[in-house]
C-alpha cells in the first residue's frame, strides 16, 4: 500500500496543531463572504432565451441597427369601461398614453391599435381591448431595471372611459426573476431551521449539528462572494443564486456529515483528538475531495452550452464545490480539533462483536444471496416510473411558469383569450439590403398563407391569406431604410397554443427574393431549443467520460465505473419520468398549485440531470470509499459489498432525506421552473439513496463478483502510478473475517 499524501497529512496535522489560527482566518472569511456575497442579488443579471451566435440574434441585431426597433417586450393593455377601443374619447386618451410610454426613457419604439390605423392584430375580436406595444433597447437586465419603473408610472392611469394593464415578455421574465428572489428567501427562511432539528437528531448532538449547518451556510455566502466577483467579467443568472442555496446547503451537510461521523469512528478506537482529526482528514478529506472533483466536473459540462443561463449555473457548481470543500476538508476538522469532545455521543453506541451485525450489513447479504430476486423488481420499477419521459414534448415556455395571480400573467392571458393574434410574437424577417416593392409584396403574399400566419405587415401594406388586407400608411415606413428592409409575419393564437418552432421551420423553408434573416421572439426561443438539443449529446458525454476517469482512478476497476454510470442514470429516469408525468401532464398540478402547459422547457431538464448525476455520483464515491477499503485488506467482494454500504448507508440515507429536504422546499414556491426543480431533485436523491445504493448496486456487485474489481494490464499499470487511492484502513479485528456470514 502506498503511503497516505503528505498533503491530505499536513493539512490535518494544520487544523490539529493550528486550530486557532485555522478557525480565526475561517470566521474572517466567514464574514467578508457575507459583506460580499449580500450584494450579490443585485450584481446579478436576468437572462432571455436566447442563442448568441443564431440566425434570429443576427436578424435582431440588424433590424435594432438600422431600424431602431424589435420585437416589443413591453405592453399596455388597454380595456374599454363601456363601449369599444373605436370610440373618439377613449382613443384620444390611448394615444396620449402611448405619447406618454414613447417619452418613458429606455423606449425606443412604440406602436398601437390607433397609431397603426386600427391593425386587427392590436385589438380584441369584440373590440373592447387593445394595445399600445413598446421595444425596449438593451439587455436584459438594462430593460428589466427600467420596467418597474415604467409600471409604475402607468399602474394608476386608469380613467372613466379606460383601464390600463401591464405585460410583456420582458415584464413576464422580470416577474419570474421576482419570484425566484422571493422564493430564494422563503426557502432560505424554511429549510435552515428544519435543518438544523434534523441534524440534531441525526446526531443527537447539536454541537455536530450547527458545526455541519456552518459548512452549509459557509459554503452558499462563498458562493455568493464568488458569483459577485465573477459578474465582473461576464453575465451570471440570478438563479445561480437558488442553485448556490441548494447545493452549498446539500453538499455541506453530506460532507460534514461524513466527516464528523469518520470522526466519531476514529475516537472510539481511543485515538486522541489531534490523532483522530488527522486520520479523519486524510481519509474522510480524501472522499471529500473525490466526490468534490465528481460533482464540479458534472456542472462544468454546462460551459460546453453557448448560453449565459446555463454558464451560470456551472460558475455555482464550481464555486460550491470549493468552498465545501474548504470548509469540509480544513475549518470543520480545526473545529473538531477544538470542541470535537462535544460533537460526540452522550452515550456510546450499543457494542457489538463485529460490523456483520448491522442491519445494513444484514440487509445487503439478503440482497446478495438472492441479486435477482431483489434487483430486477427494483430495475422494473424503475423503469416503470421513468417510462412518462417516452412522451416528452419539448416546447418553449410562456406566462405559464408565473402563479396565475401574477399580473403580467393576468394580462397575457387575456391577450391569449380575447385577441386573434400577438404582435409581440411576431416573426421578423429582415434583409440587408433594399427591397424591391414587387417582389416584396409576391414574398409577402406567400408568407400569409402559411398555416398558422395571420398577417403580414410590410412596407407596401398588410397581407392576410394570400391577399391584400390594408394598404400601407405611415406606419408602415417603419419596414423599410436606405439600406435594409423587413416583414413583420404575424401568427395566429392556434399557432401559438401549438409549437411555434414549426412556423418557424416554415417561414424559414419559403423561398424569398432576398437573403433573409428570421428573427423576432418565437425564433429566438427556437434557435435556443436547436442549440441547446444540438449540444446535449457533447454534454452528457463529456460528463459521463469525466466521472468515468475520476471513478476509474479511484478504484482500479473497468467494470465499477460503468456499472456507476448506469445506476446514475437509472436514479435519473424516475426524475425525468416524475417531470413529464407531473409538469408536462399536470398530475398533482391541484397540490403543487401550478398551471401545466403540455410542454417542457428543456434547458431546466438538462440543468437537473447534471446537478443530478453530480449528486447520484457523490454517493457512488461514499459508498465505494468503504468497499474499496475492504477489498483492498481482505480480497473479498461480498464481505467489501456488505461492508462498505453498513458504514456508509446510514449517512447517505441521513444526508439524503435532508438533501431532498432542501430541495423540496422550492416545490412550495411561485414559479414552474423551481418547482420542477424541487419535486425532480427531491426524487433522484432519495430514489438513489433508497433504490440504487442499497438494492441495485450490492445486487450488481454480486453478480459481477470479482470481475467488479478487473482491469487490462497496461490499464491496471496506469492506475498503479497515477491512480487516487484512499488511506488503507486500519486492519480488521483478528478473527473478524470468520464471522462473516456465508453469502450463496
Amino acid at each position: 500500500m502506498s503511503p497516505p499524501p503528505p498533503l491530505l497529512r499536513r493539512l490535518g496535522l494544520l487544523a490539529a496543531t493550528r486550530r486557532r489560527a485555522v478557525l480565526i482566518a475561517g470566521a474572517l472569511l466567514f464574514l467578508c463572504a457575507a459583506v460580499i456575497g449580500s450584494g450579490a442579488m443585485n450584481a446579478l443579471s436576468l437572462s432571455r432565451f436566447d442563442a448568441p451566435g443564431s440566425e434570429s440574434h443576427t436578424a435582431d441585431a440588424l433590424i435594432a441597427r438600422e431600424f431602431e426597433n424589435g420585437s416589443p417586450n413591453y405592453l399596455l393593455l388597454i380595456t374599454a369601461r363601456e363601449g369599444t377601443v373605436d370610440d373618439p374619447a377613449l382613443a384620444a386618451e390611448a394615444t396620449a398614453l402611448e405619447a406618454d410610454l414613447a417619452a418613458e426613457p429606455g423606449v425606443t419604439a412604440t406602436g398601437s391599435y390607433w397609431s397603426r390605423d386600427r391593425t386587427p392584430t392590436l385589438a380584441a375580436e369584440d373590440r373592447g381591448q387593445a394595445l399600445i406595444v413598446a421595444w425596449l433597447a438593451g439587455s436584459a437586465t438594462e430593460v428589466r431595471e427600467q420596467l418597474p419603473l415604467i409600471t409604475e408610472n402607468f399602474s394608476d392611469r386608469d380613467t372613466d372611459l379606460l383601464t390600463v394593464r401591464h405585460g410583456g415578455a420582458d415584464e413576464i421574465f422580470r416577474e419570474v426573476g421576482q419570484e425566484a428572489a422571493r422564493d430564494f428567501i422563503r426557502a432560505e427562511l424554511v429549510i435552515i431551521p428544519v435543518v438544523l432539528l434534523l441534524l440534531a437528531g441525526v446526531y443527537r448532538r447539536w454541537t455536530a449539528a450547527a458545526l455541519t449547518l456552518g459548512v452549509g451556510l459557509f459554503a452558499v455566502l462563498g458562493t455568493l462572494a464568488i458569483l459577485r466577483g465573477i459578474t465582473a467579467f461576464t453575465e451570471v443568472s440570478t438563479f445561480a443564486a437558488n442553485l448556490a442555496l441548494v447545493l452549498g446547503l446539500g453538499l455541506g451537510i453530506d460532507y460534514a456529515l461524513y466527516v464528523i461521523t469518520r470522526f466519531r469512528e476514529e475516537s472510539a478506537t481511543g485515538a486522541d483528538r489531534t490523532a483522530a482529526v488527522v486520520r479523519t482528514v486524510e481519509t474522510a478529506g480524501r472522499t471529500v475531495l473525490f466526490s468534490g472533483v465528481t460533482v464540479a466536473a458534472s456542472l462544468a459540462a454546462l460551459f460546453a452550452f453557448p448560453f449565459p443561463f446555463l454558464r451560470s449555473f456551472a460558475y455555482a457548481g464550481i464555486a460550491v464545490v470549493l468552498t465545501v470543500s474548504l470548509a469540509a476538508v480544513l475549518l470543520l476538522p480545526a473545529a473538531l480539533a477544538a470542541i470535537g469532545q462535544r460533537t460526540l455521543r452522550r452515550r456510546p453506541p450499543r457494542t457489538t462483536t463485529s460490523v456483520t451485525d448491522g442491519r445494513w450489513y444484514r440487509m445487503t447479504v439478503r440482497v446478495m444471496r438472492r441479486p435477482l430476486l431483489f434487483g430486477l423488481p427494483a430495475l422494473a420499477v424503475l423503469l416503470l416510473l421513468g417510462a412518462p419521459f417516452l412522451g416528452a414534448n419539448f416546447g418553449l415556455p410562456d406566462e405559464r411558469v408565473l402563479p396565475p395571480s401574477a399580473a403580467s400573467r393576468i394580462t397575457q392571458e387575456q391577450i391569449g383569450q380575447n385577441f386573434p393574434a400577438e404582435e409581440s410574437d411576431a416573426l421578423q424577417v429582415v434583409a440587408d439590403e433594399p427591397g424591391d416593392p414587387a417582389r416584396t409584396e409576391e414574398y409577402a403574399l406567400r408568407l400569409s398563407e402559411l398555416p398558422g400566419v395571420f398577417q403580414v405587415d410590410t412596407e407596401a401594406g398588410s397581407y392576410r391569406d394570400g391577399a391584400v388586407s390594408a394598404a400601407a400608411t405611415e406606419a408602415s415606413e417603419r419596414f423599410a431604410s436606405p439600406d435594409a428592409m423587413w416583414l413583420s409575419v404575424i401568427p395566429g393564437q392556434d399557432a401559438l397554443r401549438g409549437d411555434i418552432a414549426d412556423l418557424v421551420r416554415e417561414v424559414r423553408a419559403l423561398d424569398a427574393p432576398y437573403d433573409v434573416l428570421v428573427g423576432g421572439t418565437p425564433a429566438a426561443m427556437t434557435d435556443f431549443r436547436s442549440a441547446l438539443l444540438d449540444r446535449l449529446p457533447l454534454v452528457v458525454a463529456l460528463i459521463v467520460l469525466v466521472t468515468v476517469v475520476i471513478i476509474f482512478l479511484m478504484t482500479g476497476s473497468v467494470l465499477i465505473p460503468l456499472k456507476a454510470t448506469v445506476a446514475n442514470v437509472l436514479s435519473l429516469t424516475v426524475m425525468f419520468g416524475a417531470l413529464v408525468w407531473i409538469f408536462q401532464e399536470g398530475n398533482l398540478s391541484g397540490v403543487l398549485d401550478f398551471t401545466p402547459s403540455g410542454r417542457m422547457e428543456p434547458s431546466i431538464p438538462i440543468l437537473m440531470f447534471c446537478i443530478a448525476y453530480g449528486l447520484s455520483m457523490d454517493y457512488e464515491v461514499f459508498i465505494l470509499a468503504r468497499v474499496k477499503d475492504e477489498w483492498d485488506r481482505t480480497g473479498d467482494n461480498t464481505r467489501a459489498v456488505a461492508v462498505g454500504i453498513q458504514r456508509s448507508a446510514p449517512l447517505i440515507t441521513a444526508a439524503a432525506g435532508i438533501l431532498a429536504l432542501t430541495f423540496a422546499a422550492y416545490a412550495t414556491g411561485q414559479v414552474v421552473f423551481l418547482k420542477q426543480l424541487g419535486v425532480g431533485m427531491a426524487l433522484a436523491v432519495l430514489v438513489d439513496a433508497l433504490i440504487i445504493r442499497t438494492v441495485l448496486v450490492p445486487a450488481f456487485m454480486r453478480l459481477a463478483g470479482d470481475a467488479n474489481w478487473w482491469a487490462p494490464p497496461f490499464l491496471r499499470r496506469l492506475h498503479d502510478r497515477v491512480g487516487l487511492r484512499e488511506t488503507p484502513a486500519d486492519p480488521a479485528p483478528a478473527g473478524e473475517q470468520d464471522r462473516q456470514p456465508a453469502i450463496r
